[in-house]
């Protein structure tokens, strides 16, 4: 079933490649949407497709090499509006 995930990180997420290192996740699990740097310092994430593969990009963020910049995670699900063709940083 697709759907979306709205997250917001926090801690220190910035300048550590970790836009970079969400894209490349994201696209190597299949999902479609983007990533951005907000002014508060934190990091802001959409992004839809399988639920399934999305927990994979939740778990792998959470555990993965940038996981000791993470302090926070306020994760949002919500249905798959279709509107992304692919995976992008947005600056």
């Amino acid at each position: 079933m697709k759907k979306r995930l709205h997250v917001y990180y926090s801690g220190t997420v910035q300048g550590v490649g970790f836009r970079f290192t969400a894209e490349r996740i994201a696209v190597n699990l299949g999902l479609n949407g983007w990533v951005r740097n907000l002014f508060n310092g934190g990091v802001e994430v959409v992004c839809e497709g399988d639920e399934s593969r999305l927990i994979d990009f939740l778990n792998k963020m959470k555990n993965g090499s940038i996981k000791h910049y993470i302090t926070g995670a306020q994760v949002t699900w919500q249905e798959a509006t279709g509107e992304f063709e692919d995976f992008t940083i947005r600056f």
